[in-house]
């Protein structure tokens, strides 16, 4: 098991060295700084991935446990009957605007547009650190952008002497379609960059081909390039196909390290599902009776009223519990939800 991960830093390494050569010598640098290089970028991509094989060693991917772990049923009249229960709870509560002030509270207030600059993040900013104009108490759980763009949120929050979690998207968002050495990479600069939130997409090609060793492997090589930054893993429950996979995916990206799961990219035909939802906190709810340790849930794509996002709400609160009901264990992507919330108050 050690010598098949090791051998695995080793090639990643090797194939990374070898990739920057041939691009380095096509454009004139000499290959001893080409290999100067390569010692620098080249450890700083693989140490990572060295790290998390030393940290779950102990805890490598057992397919048998995995299986015998995952291997239930669940009963979709019962989700059915569930979900029902959780719109018709977030009914009662819409008519609450401390609960209405609280749902701002968990938003990852968005922008991933491909014309998005920095003028527009630092709107988004201003405007996730004051959602509420007459209530400065109040602040959104985080601003989240693409890589490119957080080095803007976190100046413009060191210039206002504001404080406020910054995620970014990355590891080859929102496909996950990317050599692994390059997802670890975009990671790092996102982490260098400042973001404190990095939200990464799992392979949906393994996960559909029912390697889950691959997946939980590309999960924790990305924990580790997360250093001390929070890590959400993105599901993309709608390329999944079914609840089965769904748990499965929430089990092996929580058995990876995972510190939030999160439903979708946004860019998915379906998103953010009460019925996936219900799943993946039953998997979060698994973990916490079997370790103690709390994983965080984001659900995110579609979320729009306030309606919608107190079902969310409800079902975290029946499934897992108050103590869930916070911004550091649960958060709602959304983008035109912010709008939708003030209306309502």
């Amino acid at each position: 098991m050690a010598t098949r991960y090791i051998g695995l830093i080793y090639v990643l390494g090797v194939q990374a060295e070898e990739q920057r050569c041939v691009r380095s010598e096509n454009h004139g640098a000499s290959s001893t700084l080409c290999h100067l290089l390569n010692c620098y970028i080249g450890m700083a991509t693989v140490l990572p991935v060295l790290y998390s094989f030393v940290k779950n060693l102990m805890g490598a991917f057992n397919q048998a446990e995995f299986d015998k772990e995952v291997a239930r049923d669940f009963d979709t009249q019962e989700i059915a009957s569930a979900t029902a229960r959780y719109e018709k709870e977030a009914e009662t509560l819409l008519k609450d605007k401390a609960e209405v002030k609280k749902v701002i509270g968990y938003i990852d207030l968005t922008t991933l547009a491909g014309d998005d600059t920095r003028g527009r993040v630092v709107a988004l900013v201003d405007r996730a650190l004051n959602p509420i104009p007459e209530d400065s108490s109040v602040t959104c759980g985080a601003v989240c952008v693409y890589p490119q763009r957080v080095a803007d949120a976190v100046k413009h929050l060191a210039e206002k002497k504001k404080s406020l979690s910054v995620a970014s998207v990355a590891a080859g968002f929102p496909s996950g379609q990317y050599h692994l050495q390059s997802k670890i990479l975009e990671v790092q600069l996102t982490v260098a960059d400042g973001a404190n939130e990095i939200d990464i997409v799992i392979s949906r090609a393994a996960a559909l081909e029912d390697d889950w060793k691959t997946v939980y492997n590309e999960v924790a090589a990305l924990k580790g390039a997360c250093g001390n930054a929070h890590m959400k893993t993105i599901l993309a429950t709608g390329e999944l196909k079914t609840l089965a996979n769904v748990y499965k995916a929430s089990w092996a990206s929580i058995l990876a390290g995972s510190d939030f799961i999160k439903t979708s990219t946004g860019k998915e035909s379906t998103n953010a599902t009460l019925e996936v939802a219900y799943v993946m906190c039953s998997a979060i709810k698994r973990w916490y009776e079997l370790t103690g340790k709390q994983v965080g849930f984001k659900p995110a794509g579609g979320i729009k009223t306030p309606k919608e996002a107190l079902a969310y709400v409800a079902l975290v609160k029946d499934i897992l519990g108050d103590s869930w009901l916070t911004p550091k264990l649960f958060r709602i992507g959304a983008s035109s939800l912010l709008d939708n919330c003030l209306k309502a108050l």
